[in-house]
C-alpha cells in the first residue's frame, strides 16, 4: 500500500469537526479511494495554528515513514500573524525540497490558500500568487484555492466563519477528489 502524507494545518486535522477521524478532508479522500479501489492510504498530518516554519520543523518527522504522494497546505496562519507572503514562500520550498530530496520519486499537490474577506490584508495578491508561483516552479499538481465554494458561505463553515464544517469538507473533497484521482491514476475522470 502506497503512503499520501496530507500535511497541513487546522484545515487539514479537521478543527471542530465532532468526528475528525472520519469527516476532516483526508478522511474523505480516503473514502473515495477505499471506493475506487486504489491502494493508498492517506496520513493525516495536519496540525492546528500550524506556520510554516512549525511545519518546517516538524516535517522531518512525518518523511521518516515512506511518502508516495505528497499534499501540502500550509501558509494561512503566516498572514494571520503577519509573516511575509516572500517569506512564507522561502518556508514553504524549503518543506518541499526536504521531501523531494527523500522521495525524489513522490507526486506532489500543493493545495493553494487565499486569504478570507473577513481578515483585511494588504498583501492578499501576493500572497495568492505564492502558491501558483511554487507549484510552477517544482512542478507541482496545483489546486488554486482549497476553499473553493466553502469560503464565505456560512452554512459550510463553522461559527468562526474560517474553518469548515463537516458539509463543507464534503464539497471540498469532492471539488479536489478529482485532482487527486489523476495523479494517482494519470486519466482524467
Amino acid at each position: 500500500m502506497k503512503n499520501i502524507l496530507f500535511f497541513g494545518d487546522s484545515l487539514i486535522a479537521g478543527y471542530g469537526l465532532r468526528n475528525a477521524a472520519g469527516e476532516s478532508f483526508p478522511s474523505l479522500i480516503q473514502q473515495r479511494i477505499d471506493a475506487a479501489n486504489l491502494d493508498y492510504k492517506t496520513i493525516n498530518a495536519g496540525l492546528s495554528g500550524d506556520t510554516s516554519a512549525s511545519g518546517l520543523n516538524r516535517i522531518d518527522y512525518w518523511i521518516s515513514r515512506p511518502v508516495d504522494v505528497f499534499v501540502l497546505e500550509l501558509g494561512i496562519n503566516d498572514i494571520i500573524r503577519g509573516v511575509p507572503p516572500q517569506t512564507t514562500a522561502i518556508i514553504l520550498q524549503a518543506i518541499i525540497d526536504k521531501v523531494k530530496a527523500r522521495y525524489p520519486q513522490a507526486k506532489m499537490i500543493l493545495l493553494g490558500m487565499e486569504i478570507p474577506p473577513i481578515i483585511q490584508a494588504p498583501c492578499a495578491m501576493q500572497f495568492r500568487d505564492i502558491y501558483r508561483k511554487l507549484a510552477d516552479k517544482n512542478k507541482m499538481t496545483f489546486v488554486p484555492f482549497f476553499l473553493e465554494g466553502v469560503a464565505g458561505k456560512p452554512h459550510l463553515n463553522l461559527p468562526d466563519r474560517i474553518h469548515p464544517n463537516a458539509e463543507g469538507y464534503k464539497v471540498i473533497a469532492g471539488k479536489v477528489w478529482p485532482v487527486i484521482r489523476e495523479l494517482l491514476i494519470g486519466a482524467k475522470v
